[in-house]
């Protein structure tokens, strides 16, 4: 175990979320004594299903004149992360009735391609899927800050790393700890919920 993982409050947890379109799976870790558990976990939905255009923003927008594209992306983007800030509002509630308290939150990146100019992004099919992503994951992100959760973003294709970083030689351990937590849970325990689950704990452990 790392020094700052020895350091961290017992009733401390960390959040976890990989994003798709119009949802993110959101798994919390906290340690207890046996190590890292798994203390809530749900799937957040940030679009409402009757909005149109919500659930791909920039497909949508791909159809509109400039200036119309960038009025619906920005109310897509109000709402998703007002209903962010609302569902993360429900797990911390959830939580400190439990005596948890959030002290981070870890959203799941994909590449981190800087995207260009809104034209650019419309007019290439690979950047509006790449836009999209980056989309869900800011509404997350905006949710968090505004609650004043400190939230970082980490490459999944860095996840090991980070691991190995920060847990040494306990790192593949804890992988597998994780990978086997859904015998326990029960599903859903699929790449979604383990990958967040161990963004949360290198979270935790920071």
């Amino acid at each position: 175990m790392s020094a700052a993982a020895a350091k961290t409050p017992a009733n401390a947890c960390a959040l976890g979320i990989r994003v798709h379109s119009g949802w993110g799976a959101a798994v919390v870790v906290s340690r207890g004594r046996g190590g890292e558990e798994v203390v809530e976990r749900r799937r957040i939905e940030i679009i409402s299903p009757k909005a149109v255009g919500a659930a791909q923003p920039y497909h949508f927008a791909q159809k509109l004149a400039i200036h119309a594209a960038e009025q619906h992306l920005a109310r897509s983007a109000a709402a998703s992360a007002r209903l962010a800030r609302e569902a993360l509002g429900e797990v911390i509630e959830t939580l400190k009735a439990r005596g948890y308290r959030i002290q981070g939150a870890v959203i799941l990146l994909s590449s981190g391609r800087s995207l260009p100019e809104l034209a650019k992004i419309l007019a290439a099919h690979p950047l509006i899927h790449a836009a999209e992503g980056e989309f869900f994951r800011q509404a997350f992100r905006t949710a968090c800050e505004e609650m004043r959760i400190p939230v970082i973003g980490i490459r999944e294709r860095d996840l090991e790393q980070q691991s190995a970083a920060v847990f040494g030689r306990n790192a593949g351990p804890l992988t597998k700890r994780l990978d086997a937590m859904g015998k326990i849970l029960g599903p859903p325990w699929t790449s979604d919920q383990k990958t967040a689950a161990l963004a949360a704990a290198i979270a935790l452990a920071q």
